[in-house]
């Protein structure tokens, strides 16, 4: 399964450890900064007095970023390369971190999704570069436990940050929302505003933080990588190619991913508010999104064992897919603890599928690996889309556990791509 032949443009040591390492850092960066958007979306619910929908636009957000920016974060490497426009890439979300000093200042709900919109750019910029170079820097059949050790990174920072991030705007949270809904005018804007605020010292240390991971990247042995060049097999099947479009597997793979991200995103980001809508206390429920991000860890540790040592990165995914929809019904059929648990365990049905989907999707597209790493970038605005579906089936007067029934098409789909979907148009190439 040739995606793209690794060609330095720069002196590379003899070890791929370092480079690894480096990737490593910028998936902790993302991970970290991604899931703090589930404590964001209750923290601003009440903050900025939203109803669902509103709340649930934290997400839509910074994940629509990435279907607007997907093909100008190409450009973006095209001009820079890889490891400059990593840099690039983090500086600009230190510059989105950096808005949510004004945006806290003032409680400008506008303001905060501006922040978040820009923060998703430069993440945008960053998957951009890092997927397909973690893809590409080993053997093929290989990708999935790189990619998968990548996970790891990202989602131990997203199993920190909520908690990080909680600690100081969630703290003693159920006391504050019902003194706030015992005051009014004055009295209520002011309690309010001193809530809003609670987020700018947890920012301004994002901001150094992105700031020097630039500088550090900027001045490192990362090597750059070639995806222009392509092996013969590839070049080969390539030959009649001068489209993206006429690989049909990379298209159907960009919706699959564009179904999982938002399927992630809702297991991940809605936890917390339907641990409360299952009458548990936000105290408790904010640690909701953590178990989640654990059981996709431990879905990533399975993945680096057993990849391609046992299973396939294919079949990987077809049980990925199976075990997301039977959880979902589950999910739906029991109520408490036991449902948010249901819920908790997606991220471990979910974990394998970015580490699998990406190799399945750029297999053979040698000089289009760029523009076809793009479009799948731009699939993760499916993060923006279906949790926006998800808030609307509620405020249409559905409980917040019936509206998870969104799920099982996407895992079906899903289904479909990982047994019959990926091998489409293969054949004539």
């Amino acid at each position: 399964m040739a995606i793209a032949t690794l060609k330095p443009t720069t002196p590379v040591k003899k070890t791929i450890i370092s480079p690894i390492a480096i990737i490593g850092m910028l998936f902790f960066i993302f991970g970290f900064v991604t899931w703090m958007n589930s404590v964001l979306i209750p923290y601003l619910k009440i903050a900025c007095e939203l109803n669902n929908v509103e709340s649930y636009l934290v997400a839509s957000c910074f994940y629509i970023s990435f279907l607007v920016m997907g093909i100008p974060s190409a450009a973006v490497l095209e001009k820079f390369g890889f490891k400059n426009g990593m840099a690039v890439g983090l500086l600009v979300v230190a510059v989105g971190a950096l808005i949510f000093i004004p945006a806290a200042l003032t409680r400008t709900y506008g303001l905060f999704l501006t922040g978040l919109f820009i923060q998703g750019t430069g993440i945008t910029i960053l998957q951009t570069a890092s997927n397909p170079y973690i893809t590409i820097l080993g053997p093929p059949e290989g990708a999935a436990r790189r990619i998968s050790i990548m996970g790891i990174c990202n989602k131990c920072a997203g199993a920190i940050a909520p908690i990080a991030l909680g600690v100081v705007a969630l703290k003693n949270i159920d006391a504050i929302k019902i003194k706030i809904n015992s005051l009014t005018g004055a009295a209520k804007a002011a309690e309010l505003d001193a809530l809003a605020t609670r987020v700018i010292l947890p920012y301004i240390i994002i901001v150094v933080v992105l700031v020097i991971l630039a500088v550090l990247i900027y001045f490192s042995s990362l090597p750059e990588i070639d995806t222009e060049h392509e092996d013969e097999t590839v070049a080969l099947a390539n030959t009649n190619k001068t489209s993206i479009v006429q690989f049909p597997h990379l298209m159907l793979g960009v919706v699959a991913l564009f179904l999982y991200v938002g399927a992630e995103v809702i297991a991940g980001d809605t936890i917390i508010s339907y641990g409360a809508s299952q009458h548990i206390a936000l105290s408790t429920a904010k640690f909701f999104t953590t178990c989640t991000l654990i059981s996709m860890i431990a879905g990533y540790v399975v993945g680096v064992i057993c990849i391609p040592t046992y299973f396939t990165q294919q079949k990987a995914l077809v049980a990925s897919a199976i075990l997301g929809a039977v959880l979902t019904v589950l999910a739906l059929l029991t109520t408490g603890y036991t449902s948010v648990f249901c819920i908790a365990l997606l991220g471990l049905a979910n974990s394998l599928m970015w580490p699998a989907l990406w190799p399945l999707a750029l297999a053979g597209l040698g000089r289009f690996t760029k523009i076809g790493s793009s479009l799948l970038i731009m699939g993760i605005a499916g993060g923006a889309v279906i949790p926006l579906l998800y808030g609307g089936i509620i405020d249409r007067h559905f409980t917040a556990q019936f509206a998870y029934v969104i799920l099982i098409p996407i895992y079906l789909f899903i289904l479909y791509y990982s047994t019959l979907g990926y091998k489409v148009g293969k054949s004539a190439a």
